[in-house]
Protein backbone atom coordinates (compact mmCIF):
# COMPACT_ATOMS: atom_id res chain seq x y z
CA UNK A 1 0.00 0.00 0.00
CA UNK A 2 1.43 3.52 -1.15
CA UNK A 3 1.79 6.47 1.08
CA UNK A 4 -1.60 7.98 -0.47
CA UNK A 5 -3.61 5.55 0.21
CA UNK A 6 -2.13 4.85 3.34
CA UNK A 7 -3.35 8.50 4.16
CA UNK A 8 -6.65 8.04 2.55
CA UNK A 9 -7.32 5.43 4.66
CA UNK A 10 -6.57 6.88 7.88
CA UNK A 11 -8.85 9.67 7.07
CA UNK A 12 -11.91 7.40 5.94
CA UNK A 13 -10.75 5.81 9.36
CA UNK A 14 -11.11 9.11 10.90
CA UNK A 15 -14.63 9.90 9.32
CA UNK A 16 -15.90 6.41 10.83
CA UNK A 17 -15.22 7.47 14.45
CA UNK A 18 -16.56 10.71 13.82
CA UNK A 19 -20.25 8.87 12.28
CA UNK A 20 -19.86 6.53 15.43
CA UNK A 21 -19.78 9.49 17.65
CA UNK A 22 -22.61 10.92 15.77
CA UNK A 23 -24.99 8.05 16.11
CA UNK A 24 -23.80 8.32 20.09
CA UNK A 25 -25.01 11.51 20.40
CA UNK A 26 -28.69 10.19 18.45
CA UNK A 27 -28.81 7.59 21.27
CA UNK A 28 -28.32 9.86 23.96
CA UNK A 29 -31.25 11.92 21.86
CA UNK A 30 -33.55 9.21 21.95
CA UNK A 31 -32.55 8.68 25.53
CA UNK A 32 -31.66 4.95 25.65
CA UNK A 33 -28.32 3.24 27.26
CA UNK A 34 -26.80 -0.20 26.91
CA UNK A 35 -27.12 -1.84 29.81
CA UNK A 36 -25.13 -5.40 30.14
CA UNK A 37 -25.32 -5.24 26.28
CA UNK A 38 -29.15 -4.37 26.27
CA UNK A 39 -30.79 -1.37 25.15
CA UNK A 40 -32.93 0.20 28.24
CA UNK A 41 -35.22 3.13 27.28
CA UNK A 42 -36.60 5.71 30.02
CA UNK A 43 -39.60 4.63 31.14
CA UNK A 44 -41.36 8.08 29.49
CA UNK A 45 -39.92 7.14 26.20
CA UNK A 46 -40.83 3.22 26.96
CA UNK A 47 -44.25 4.60 27.74
CA UNK A 48 -44.84 6.22 24.48
CA UNK A 49 -43.28 3.22 22.78
CA UNK A 50 -46.08 0.97 24.01
CA UNK A 51 -48.45 3.99 22.75
CA UNK A 52 -46.91 3.96 18.93
CA UNK A 53 -47.08 0.02 18.66
CA UNK A 54 -49.53 -1.41 16.17
CA UNK A 55 -51.50 -4.18 17.19
CA UNK A 56 -51.36 -7.58 15.68
CA UNK A 57 -54.48 -7.86 13.63
CA UNK A 58 -54.61 -4.04 12.21
CA UNK A 59 -50.95 -4.84 11.13
CA UNK A 60 -51.75 -8.35 9.32
CA UNK A 61 -55.53 -6.69 8.05
CA UNK A 62 -53.89 -3.62 6.43
CA UNK A 63 -51.13 -5.37 4.64
CA UNK A 64 -50.88 -5.25 0.86
CA UNK A 65 -52.13 -8.25 -1.02
CA UNK A 66 -48.63 -8.41 -3.15
CA UNK A 67 -46.69 -8.34 0.58
CA UNK A 68 -48.81 -11.08 1.79
CA UNK A 69 -48.03 -13.09 -1.49
CA UNK A 70 -44.81 -13.00 -1.33
CA UNK A 71 -44.11 -13.47 2.22
CA UNK A 72 -43.46 -17.18 1.65
CA UNK A 73 -40.60 -16.75 -0.71
CA UNK A 74 -38.73 -14.32 1.33
CA UNK A 75 -38.68 -16.63 3.96
CA UNK A 76 -38.21 -19.54 2.43
CA UNK A 77 -34.73 -17.97 1.79
CA UNK A 78 -34.26 -19.35 5.74
CA UNK A 79 -33.37 -22.82 4.51
CA UNK A 80 -30.31 -21.76 2.62
CA UNK A 81 -29.04 -19.27 5.11
CA UNK A 82 -29.49 -21.20 7.99
CA UNK A 83 -27.01 -23.69 4.98
CA UNK A 84 -24.56 -21.18 4.31
CA UNK A 85 -24.23 -20.46 8.26
CA UNK A 86 -22.99 -24.15 9.35
CA UNK A 87 -21.29 -24.56 6.11
CA UNK A 88 -19.15 -21.62 6.57
CA UNK A 89 -18.81 -21.82 10.50
CA UNK A 90 -17.64 -25.54 10.07
CA UNK A 91 -15.03 -24.01 7.22
CA UNK A 92 -13.80 -21.62 9.10
CA UNK A 93 -13.29 -24.32 12.25
CA UNK A 94 -11.19 -26.00 10.56
CA UNK A 95 -8.96 -24.30 8.19
CA UNK A 96 -8.67 -20.79 9.77
CA UNK A 97 -6.00 -22.55 12.63
CA UNK A 98 -4.27 -24.68 9.88
CA UNK A 99 -3.76 -20.90 7.99
CA UNK A 100 -2.98 -19.30 11.36
CA UNK A 101 -6.04 -16.83 10.62
CA UNK A 102 -8.19 -15.13 13.46
CA UNK A 103 -11.41 -16.80 13.43
CA UNK A 104 -14.08 -14.41 13.19
CA UNK A 105 -16.72 -14.11 16.06
CA UNK A 106 -19.87 -14.90 14.96
CA UNK A 107 -21.65 -13.33 18.00
CA UNK A 108 -20.28 -9.61 16.51
CA UNK A 109 -22.62 -10.10 13.54
CA UNK A 110 -25.72 -11.54 14.06
CA UNK A 111 -27.58 -9.33 16.35
CA UNK A 112 -31.09 -9.45 17.78
CA UNK A 113 -31.70 -6.18 19.76
CA UNK A 114 -35.15 -4.77 17.85
CA UNK A 115 -36.51 -7.51 19.16
CA UNK A 116 -36.99 -5.33 22.74
CA UNK A 117 -38.77 -2.72 21.12
CA UNK A 118 -41.51 -1.92 22.64
CA UNK A 119 -43.23 -0.30 19.39
CA UNK A 120 -43.12 -3.22 17.78
CA UNK A 121 -45.88 -5.98 17.10
CA UNK A 122 -44.58 -9.80 17.60
CA UNK A 123 -44.97 -9.91 13.65
CA UNK A 124 -42.30 -7.16 12.92
CA UNK A 125 -40.47 -8.12 15.64
CA UNK A 126 -39.98 -11.47 13.88
CA UNK A 127 -39.23 -9.78 10.38
CA UNK A 128 -36.43 -7.72 11.99
CA UNK A 129 -34.83 -10.91 13.73
CA UNK A 130 -35.20 -12.05 9.92
CA UNK A 131 -33.30 -9.35 8.45
CA UNK A 132 -30.58 -9.03 11.68
CA UNK A 133 -30.44 -12.92 10.82
CA UNK A 134 -29.76 -12.59 7.25
CA UNK A 135 -27.88 -9.32 7.13
CA UNK A 136 -25.71 -10.37 10.12
CA UNK A 137 -24.88 -13.57 8.17
CA UNK A 138 -24.02 -11.99 4.66
CA UNK A 139 -21.89 -10.12 6.59
CA UNK A 140 -20.32 -12.68 8.88
CA UNK A 141 -19.32 -14.83 5.79
CA UNK A 142 -17.87 -11.74 4.07
CA UNK A 143 -15.81 -11.31 6.57
CA UNK A 144 -14.28 -14.44 6.74
CA UNK A 145 -14.40 -14.74 3.18
CA UNK A 146 -12.21 -11.49 3.13
CA UNK A 147 -9.85 -12.51 5.77
CA UNK A 148 -9.89 -16.09 3.56
CA UNK A 149 -9.26 -13.84 0.10
CA UNK A 150 -6.17 -11.59 2.22
CA UNK A 151 -4.62 -14.87 3.09
CA UNK A 152 -4.26 -16.76 -0.64
CA UNK A 153 -5.35 -13.51 -2.87
CA UNK A 154 -4.37 -10.22 -1.65
CA UNK A 155 -4.41 -8.66 -5.00
CA UNK A 156 -6.42 -5.87 -6.00
CA UNK A 157 -8.42 -6.44 -9.23
CA UNK A 158 -7.73 -4.59 -11.98
CA UNK A 159 -11.33 -3.17 -12.14
CA UNK A 160 -13.01 -1.15 -9.82
CA UNK A 161 -14.20 -3.93 -6.72
CA UNK A 162 -17.78 -2.33 -5.79
CA UNK A 163 -18.14 -2.88 -2.26
CA UNK A 164 -14.79 -4.47 -1.68
CA UNK A 165 -14.32 -5.88 1.89
CA UNK A 166 -11.88 -3.63 4.70
CA UNK A 167 -9.10 -5.78 3.91
CA UNK A 168 -8.86 -4.83 0.29
CA UNK A 169 -7.27 -1.93 0.53
CA UNK A 170 -4.21 -3.60 2.01
CA UNK A 171 -3.90 -5.53 -0.97
CA UNK A 172 -1.05 -5.51 -3.55
CA UNK A 173 -1.62 -3.77 -7.10
CA UNK A 174 -2.83 -5.67 -9.72
CA UNK A 175 0.27 -6.31 -12.03
CA UNK A 176 2.97 -5.57 -9.24
CA UNK A 177 4.71 -9.20 -9.18
CA UNK A 178 6.78 -8.53 -6.91
CA UNK A 179 4.85 -6.84 -4.19
CA UNK A 180 2.64 -9.99 -4.09
CA UNK A 181 5.41 -12.52 -3.94
CA UNK A 182 6.95 -10.08 -0.79
CA UNK A 183 2.89 -10.11 0.69
CA UNK A 184 3.16 -14.07 0.46
CA UNK A 185 6.32 -14.69 1.94
CA UNK A 186 5.20 -12.36 4.62
CA UNK A 187 1.92 -14.41 4.96
CA UNK A 188 3.98 -17.20 5.03
CA UNK A 189 6.23 -16.19 7.56
CA UNK A 190 2.97 -14.90 10.07
CA UNK A 191 1.56 -18.35 9.80
CA UNK A 192 4.74 -20.10 11.27
CA UNK A 193 4.70 -17.51 14.06
CA UNK A 194 1.55 -18.70 15.13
Amino acid sequence: MNDTIRELSARIQVLQLELEAEVARQAAFLRYGLEHGRAVFEEEVLRRHRELQTRLGRYVLNAKPLVVLTAPVIYSLIVPLVFLDICVSIYQSVCFPAYGIEKVKRSDYLLFDRGHLAYLNALEKLNCAYCSYANGLIAYVREIAGRTEAYWCPIKHAKKAIGAHEHYLDFVAFGDADAYRRRIEELEEAAKKK
